[in-house]
């Protein structure tokens, strides 16, 4: 935003920050929070403590100080944000979406850094990667970041004397990155978001104890499989004599799928055009810990335009849940993409010079209460007009339920 802009919504952004004023004590951090925030919304290339300090004439040291030692409730700052997305802008068909993101780092000094993938990059770098939960809309445009958490990775930072010299307090541990997912979507929920379902990338449907975990919280989700996800297109008894098929065998050669005619799905338009996917479903059962578990949903879709792409997800919704409602959900990553580029294009989020853990947490938090009212400006600016479904009315479009089917067979 331009210095002109961001001054015709000085208003707003006192509005709304005064919805913080508890977290941060006094007046000074007060305004430090107005001054960073102030810097991300601008348009200034580097969006770091140094240049935001020096464009608002005053010492870096202060924002410095401001993210390291100066005394404030981040825990109190992000439930307060989660309140303000579930008071203003809740959905009862609500999706979390989780995520993560690398930002590339030199050195070894800054916390949490090591070798691994990274995003960003797209390659095995030097990086910090950070774990997101995200919030979208199921039927308006409406997207936020609701929590943003450091990954420690699990061998490099054992080291009390680097440890400490990085700020890692602690008890700060190693935990999976779908340990923290389920954290932050515990911390969400106690905040009072509610959500109707979750998606996430096949990295976290190959982890057993998320998806444990979200059914242990009695959560929905619909997450994408990779082809080589095993389990059974029947209830193949409490201890299995056969072994369990490849996701990609059962859609291919499997009996309850093959004679099921493809329906055609308008996923929603697109830059590029039409997004427009052939899909059909069938039951499947899971091994996990010792039990068999199903029936869930085994969805199969392919690229119209393409029909070599195809895509696999695996859903706990309950028997007779439109197959167009999954698959909205399937195809509604985008959102935490879109919510993670904007933070990091427009407010800086890998710009963070500092390197203590404290420090880049509150950076990241501050990022996503900038994130936030960027999105609270965009839904107002957009006034009551909601987009409409992006997927087609059940008038338009068979609904297939192979689950009931398989279930009554």
């Amino acid at each position: 935003m331009t210095p002109k802009e961001i001054e015709s919504l000085g208003p707003e952004l006192a509005d709304f920050l005064s919805e913080f004023s508890e977290c941060f004590g006094r007046s000074e951090p007060r305004n430090k929070l107005a001054i960073y925030i102030r810097g991300q919304l601008s348009d200034m290339d580097r969006k770091s403590a140094e240049p935001i300090a020096l464009d608002a004439g005053i010492s870096p040291r202060s924002l410095q100080e401001f993210l390291g030692s100066d005394q404030w409730d981040e825990e109190a700052a992000r439930k307060r944000l989660a309140q303000i997305v579930a008071r203003d802008h809740a959905d009862p068909e609500a999706i979390g979406i989780i995520d993560e993101s690398g930002h590339p780092k030199k050195g070894a000094h800054t916390a949490c850094v090591q070798r691994q993938y990274c995003g960003n990059t797209g390659k095995i770098d030097n990086c910090v990667v950070t774990v997101h939960l995200a919030y979208a809309a199921y039927n308006r445009p409406f997207r936020t970041l609701l929590d943003s958490t450091l990954f420690l990775p699990e061998h490099t930072w054992t080291d009390p004397e680097r440890r400490q010299k990085a700020g890692i307090p602690d008890d700060v541990v190693y935990r999976p990155k779908h340990w923290i997912a389920l954290e932050q979507i515990d911390r969400a929920v106690g905040n009072g978001v509610v959500f109707s379902w979750f998606t996430a990338d096949e990295w976290y449907t190959q982890r057993p104890t998320f998806l444990q975990g979200l059914e242990d919280r009695g959560l929905r989700y619909v997450m994408e499989m990779p082809r080589n996800f095993r389990g059974y297109s029947f209830w193949p008894g409490p201890a299995p004599t056969v072994g369990a098929k490849t996701v990609e065998n059962l859609c291919r050669y499997s009996r309850y799928v093959r004679d099921v005619p493809w329906t055609r799905y308008h996923i929603k338009d697109s830059g590029s055009g039409a997004m427009v996917w052939d899909a059909k479903a069938m039951p499947l059962w899971l091994r996990r810990d010792g039990r068999t578990l199903g029936p869930y949903w085994l969805v199969w879709v392919r690229n119209v335009l393409d029909p070599a792409e195809e895509k696999y997800f695996l859903s706990n919704a309950a028997p007779g849940t439109p197959l167009e409602a999954i698959l909205h959900v399937a195809f509604r990553r985008w959102p935490v993409e879109r919510c993670l580029q904007d933070a990091k294009s427009k407010l800086g989020m890998s710009h963070f010079e500092v390197r203590k853990y404290l420090a880049i947490e509150r950076h990241l938090l501050i990022t996503q209460l900038s994130h936030l009212f960027l999105a609270r400006q965009t839904d107002r600016l957009r006034g009551e007009k909601s987009g409409g479904h992006d997927l087609p009315s059940s008038h338009r479009c068979g609904r297939h339920d192979r689950r009931v089917a398989a279930v009554a067979a």
